[in-house]
């Protein structure tokens, strides 16, 4: 048996979406993207929505954006609370744009960001927070945002890896003042390639749009914030006002995902059929520590972390899984400053970062799919139960 780490639920509604994009021989971008953008926005009920080409240039343009207000703008130096776990591309923007980063802790249980040294790491030079909640649970969103708000500190949601994910009724990658969200193959709805900006700022939408697309004012409605538009469309077509990149998504990608959206609630209920059952077959067996949910978790896969007693056995679980044919990988990116790219960063930590450094060294996880895993995660739990502790 395989037990794989990831599975679309495609079906001939996305082909013929596909098709359809080809017989109409328009393939960059365009009414799709805008349907697209349109109907995500109003699904999470935001204002504003900016589809990309993958969740990690929705983060570029998000910061991008950040240094581009008329107020309360980011600067070079700026510090930026981030979480010690994340993806590498969560990091890789601030570091790019000259961001001081400082580095918090995360809890063991949830693999979120400790929310108490969270709150306790801002200082008067904190400009910036960014929040993640990991492989599809929650972070203390609410609470991150009324200390953001107390505060009149910047909140950015990275969301790419819990869509529909929910505290309290509200969707993730709502709470941010700008949020972003991948569709990437493996995600809970998946367009290929693909991510998404979320605002209900004005101003940040209109530069994000023009930072997406080569920094030019061409897809600004008349009335903007940013600029006046000339009555010269030849030299219009053309004008550049932002140091942009062309982060633009295709048409494709955009029909497949009016489908996909469609099926978000459906897969996002058997995910967590999947992992109701996970937590289960799991609740007596005392070698690993199981992601703890907090709120209404969209369960991107399942975590296990080997307890302090029984870490020794790592290389023999490995290469039991390996053997096995059933796929894991390390979560998210690890524990950041466990790669060499630090070198590049300039940052600090938080007192220490001691649990995302456990959770790199003995932690894995699984896959989670909108398929019934049942079979798998039960297949999962015999080949672990044969470990001899």
């Amino acid at each position: 048996m395989k037990y794989k780490l990831a599975s679309d639920n495609w079906d001939k509604k996305e082909i013929n979406a596909i098709k359809e994009v080809i017989k109409s021989n328009r393939f960059t971008y365009g009414p799709k993207v805008t349907k697209f953008e349109n109907l995500f926005a109003k699904y999470f009920g935001c204002k504003y929505a900016i589809m990309t080409n993958s969740g990690s240039s929705a983060n570029l343009i998000s910061i991008a954006s950040l240094f581009f207000t008329k107020k309360n703008k980011l600067k070079k130096g700026d510090e930026v609370i981030v979480p010690a776990v994340s993806w590498s591309t969560t990091f890789n923007p601030l570091q790019q744009y000259g961001l001081k980063l400082k580095f918090v802790d995360i809890n063991l249980n949830t693999l979120n960001v400790d929310i108490e040294k969270f709150e306790k790491s801002i200082t008067k030079k904190t400009k910036l927070c960014v929040a993640v909640s990991i492989l599809g649970n929650p972070a203390h969103l609410d609470k991150m945002r009324e200390i953001c708000n107390k505060k009149k500190i910047i909140f950015f949601e990275d969301n790419c890896e819990s869509m529909g994910a929910k505290i309290n009724k509200k969707y993730c990658g709502t709470f941010g003042d700008i949020s972003t969200h991948s569709t990437f193959f493996s995600h809970h709805i998946s367009t290929i390639e693909g991510g998404v900006i979320m605002t209900n700022n004005r101003e940040i939408y209109e530069l994000g749009k023009s930072l997406r697309s080569h920094g030019w004012t061409r897809d600004l409605p008349k009335n903007n914030l940013l600029v006046n538009k000339s009555k010269n469309s030849f030299y219009e077509a053309y004008r550049f006002i932002l140091p942009g990149y062309n982060l633009r998504p295709t048409e494709i990608s955009a029909a497949i995902g009016i489908v996909q959206l469609k099926k978000l609630k459906k897969s996002i209920d058997i995910r967590r059929r999947n992992a109701a059952y996970f937590k289960k077959i799991f609740s007596d067996n005392d070698m690993f520590i199981i992601q703890q949910e907090n709120h209404y978790s969209s369960w991107f896969s399942f975590t296990l972390i080997l307890r302090p007693k029984y870490k020794k056995l790592k290389n023999k679980i490995f290469n039991l899984l390996k053997k096995s044919s059933i796929e894991f990988r390390i979560i998210t990116g690890g524990s950041f400053l466990r790669h060499e790219v630090r070198k590049y960063f300039n940052y600090s930590v938080y007192k220490n970062i001691n649990n995302a450094n456990y959770a790199h060294d003995y932690g894995f996880f699984v896959g989670n799919y909108p398929l019934d895993l049942k079979k798998e995660i039960k297949y999962l739990y015999s080949v672990l139960s044969k470990v001899k502790r």
